[in-house]
């Protein structure tokens, strides 16, 4: 098997023997219906000319993205036409059925029972953008628990498109394979089959009863009051990120030719890999991940997806699927199938935004996927592969363009958010300042427009991510031989600026609203607070005579501690996103601490994916800490525990460093 200078693997021609040709065509169905339903998070059924719902409300169908869609002002209009627009229909439909609502029935509607579609009841709201379901349904849900295996085809026809578990509808993703024989080039034999990968997540456990006495009249019309309730405090910025691929692209068209053997890797990225990425931003706006950055990258740069071919093999891997060797071969030839392009594309000097697309990706999917068994294989570190970002990063001018009040952006670079987050956990892993450190500085002094979208990425808001920054500034200008005086003076500076991001802020709470569903602002709220209290752990580290036995940190993991317990756990649950947290409080608890029970149960709930990319990294680095660390501490001496004398202890970073773990733990 060849890989051709364009990046498509070709079989080599043998004679008298048949060789297969094979395509790949996507569709990406509900979420990626006409715009005007995407604009009001409704289920779209794509029919031309007009949708359903256009053609019940007269409003305008439009399937290519129009202008108004890449301008925040403009949506939000157009969004306020349209809901006047349904107001004054439903009004009118009223007024002409009001003798119809009178003969309600007294039951409430059963999984048997149709409830009104998107397509005959119409709502002033965007009822899909909350998509919650009735609080009846959730009350037996175990939202820390797997999902339970049972047959839901039977309930999935009859459940109306609005009432869907999470934040948004499901959506199926298709990938058609069509293989067609050629003998001696003549074509002969021709197949296609279609696969079909979904998001949809199944209803609570069969068995859960409706509260009796209720109207369905009356029900449906709570759900909706619930939605309404929600819907102000629910959601951060939607439309937050420019994902750089056009105006024009139309993500239910994706075609990508592969052979036998990569048409596997791509199928196991599709189904298992992509719905692990960026989980933050997922529960924000489901499907986005996939429509807006994922596929029409897979599409689009080549690059980029000899990078996530390598990525599946890795998984792959770590699964123990398949002969070992094979599978190396995959990894290894996609892993340099990617180098190479990159190289090419950087001799070129040109596709500046693909090649920095696909040098983050060879750095955050390492954080995704493997294990600690698949780095013996020959790769490039992730700091080296960092600094050719950086150039990118440089020529494409994005840190200006953030900070340049002159040209304000209706939309954040995403790719300059996902640097930002590498930069700046990146340089704790090394001791050093981040790179764009002035640029984090001078948004964080920003009146006008302090956010880069580290929110909507990763949960954590911008301010307290900026200070992590400054953090890492202060312990490089320690090792550069900063006087403790001075140092002191720092670390209680930046200590009074974490206060501020404190202010207004109450103690977590779990981020379930009371209908069951997910918030994300207060689930970033409960990740905001994690990420403050390991910032301020990281900070006292600093301190001169620092020791774990002292008061002030066991203080500090102890709170930490349970701010964790609000943060869902478990394969559904936001652990995964929490590794730098959860390795800067590892690192100072001491035996028989709350912290680490809590964590082992949360490695045991997680399974198999505890033992996966930067978490299962950071399991393997924390308990070779303690162990090397429990025995310094039972060397030390009886009189000098719990008191402000240094006790000895190994740094994280340096454990790191003796068993040469050049880990990117985030």
């Amino acid at each position: 098997m060849a890989v051709s200078q364009s990046g498509k693997a070709k079989a080599a021609p043998k004679a008298n023997n048949g060789s297969t040709r094979r395509g790949t065509q996507m569709h990406r169905r509900s979420r990626t219906g006409c715009y005007t339903c995407r604009l009001r998070r409704k289920k779209c059924d794509e029919g031309t000319p007009l949708c359903t719902a256009c053609k019940h409300l007269g409003l305008q169908c439009e399937y290519k993205r129009p202008m108004w869609w890449s301008n925040n002002d403009a949506r939000k209009k157009h969004k306020e036409d349209i809901k006047g627009i349904i107001k004054r229909k439903k009004l009118s439909e009223k007024s002409s059925h009001a003798s119809i609502s009178t003969s309600v029935t007294s039951s409430p509607p059963g999984l048997s029972h149709s409830v009104p579609s998107s397509a005959t009841y119409t709502d002033p709201m965007d009822r899909n953008r909350s998509a919650s379901i009735d609080s009846h349904f959730s009350n037996g849900f175990n939202f820390n628990g797997p999902l339970h295996q049972a047959d839901y085809s039977s309930y999935s026809s009859q459940m109306p498109p609005d009432f869907m578990i999470g934040s948004y509808s499901p959506y199926e993703i298709d990938v058609k394979t069509e293989r067609q024989m050629f003998i001696n080039d003549i074509p002969t034999l021709k197949e296609s089959q279609v696969s079909t990968f979904s998001t949809y997540c199944p209803p609570p456990p069969p068995g859960t009863i409706l509260q009796s006495g209720s109207l369905p009249g009356s029900w449906v019309e709570q759900v909706h009051e619930e939605r309404r309730e929600s819907l102000a405090e629910e959601a951060l910025n939607v439309n937050f990120f420019d994902f750089s691929h056009g105006p024009s692209y139309d993500s239910r068209q994706v075609k990508i030719e592969l052979d036998e053997n990569d048409q596997r890797l791509f199928d196991h990225f599709i189904q298992f890999v992509l719905p692990t990425i960026f989980p933050i931003l997922e529960t924000n706006q489901h499907g986005s991940v996939a429509s807006d950055l994922i596929l029409p990258a897979l599409q689009s740069n080549n690059t980029y997806l000899h990078c996530c071919l390598s990525i599946a093999a890795q998984h792959l891997k770590s699964l123990s699927v398949g002969p070992s060797e094979d599978i190396d071969h995959d990894i290894m030839r996609h892993r340099y199938a990617t180098i190479w392009s990159l190289c090419e594309s950087l001799k070129r000097d040109e596709n500046y935004q693909q090649i920095l697309e696909a040098t983050l990706g060879l750095i955050f999917f390492q954080c995704v996927v493997g294990r600690s068994s698949n780095e013996e294989l020959l790769d490039i570190a992730w700091h080296q592969h960092f600094q050719a970002a950086i150039n990118l990063v440089t020529k494409l001018d994005l840190p200006r363009q953030v900070l340049d009040p002159a040209t304000p952006m209706t939309q954040t670079p995403f790719n300059m958010t996902l640097t930002a987050w590498i930069d700046i956990l990146g340089a704790t892993m090394q001791g050093t300042s981040p790179t764009f450190a002035h640029t984090y500085r001078e948004k964080h002094l920003s009146q006008s427009n302090p956010y880069m979208g580290l929110r909507e990425l990763m949960g954590c808001e911008d301010r307290v991510m900026y200070l992590i920054s400054e953090i890492a500034c202060l312990e490089s200008l320690k090792r550069d031989g900063m006087d403790d005086f001075t140092l002191c003076q720092h670390v209680s500076a930046l200590g009074e600026q974490i206060s501020l991001t404190e202010v207004n802020e109450f103690t977590p709470r779990m981020p379930y609203n009371a209908n069951g569903t997910l918030s994300p602002k207060q689930l970033s709220k409960n990740i905001t607070a994690a990420f403050r209290l390991a910032a301020r752990i990281y900070l006292c580290s600093l301190v001169p005579g620092f020791s774990p036995e002292q008061h002030s940190p066991m203080g500090l993991v102890d709170k930490l501690t349970n701010v964790l317990r609000f943060i869902p756990s478990g394969p559904e649950g936001f652990d995964r996103s929490l590794v730098w947290v959860y390795l800067l409080c590892g690192s100072i608890s001491l035996p028989g601490s709350e912290f680490r029970a809590l964590f082992e149960e949360r490695v045991a709930q997680l399974g198999e994916q505890a033992n996966c990319g930067s978490f299962g990294r950071m399991v393997m680095v924390l308990r070779g800490l303690w162990l090397h660390n429990d025995n310094l501490s039972r060397l030390g001496t009886p009189e000098s525990a719990g008191s402000d004398v240094p006790q000895p202890y190994l740094h994280w970073r340096d454990l790191m460093r003796m068993q040469n773990m050049d880990y990117l733990l985030m």
